[in-house]
């Protein structure tokens, strides 16, 4: 059986069953949904909207100040992808990431570790931060993405791992951990550890997707 719905002036939006149609029930959801929303369903029939978009935010050149901050990330978010393009600082600070909530970015509680490769392997436990790249210099140039997945909603606690290499030297960073916030993620800051250095190339940009 088709069901077909007539446009007001011309054209028609027609949904067909399929030709064996056994007995099935599709339970449409109450409202509109919000942008970005697809149908859901929970496998009995009843359709929801649930968020499915994943979404790419606007570069950000990372060519001054002490931090570059992403804000406004949707409290659906379940993961978030900041990626690095020949970032490089003035400094020796760490360069790190930070997650915040309503509350403003959060400074301890990070616990993991980064661990440098090259010719002699070092590696460092988190604080402050999530520590990106763990042989910082001035002349470091930056390259890569870290990944923070939701891994507990009641606690928001997060998980995150990264990879970012250097294209001054053969090296790369290899880092892991996790970070409970006291609310939801809704932004992230990547930051050195000194609050002093300023970025002076490159650029910077997130991905978050439900």
């Amino acid at each position: 059986m088709t069901l077909r719905l007539n446009g007001a002036t011309s054209g028609y939006t027609e949904i067909d069953a399929p030709a064996v149609a056994g007995s099935n029930t599709l339970v449409l959801p109450g409202g509109n949904g919000s942008d970005g929303n697809i149908l859901g369903t929970d496998g009995a029939g009843n359709l929801s909207w649930v968020n499915g978009r994943m979404v790419l935010g606007t570069s950000q050149a990372s060519t001054s100040g002490t931090s570059i901050d992403f804000t406004g990330i949707p409290s659906w978010v379940k993961r978030v992808t900041v990626m690095f393009n020949g970032v490089s600082t003035n400094g020796t600070g760490k360069v790190s990431l930070q997650l915040g909530d309503s509350g403003g970015f959060e400074t301890s509680g990070y616990l993991g570790t980064a661990v440098f490769a090259d010719a002699n392997q070092t590696g460092t436990n988190f604080g402050f931060g999530f520590i990106l790249e763990e042989g910082a210099n001035a002349a470091a140039i930056r390259h890569g993405m870290v990944v923070i997945n939701l891994i507990n909603a009641a606690t928001n606690t997060w998980s995150y791992s990264g990879n970012v290499a250097r294209s001054d030297q053969a090296a790369i960073t290899v880092s892991a951990g996790s970070k409970a916030l006291s609310a939801t993620l809704d932004r992230v800051r990547v930051t050195t550890s000194n609050g002093t250095d300023t970025f002076d190339a490159g650029s910077i940009n997130i991905l978050y997707e439900g």
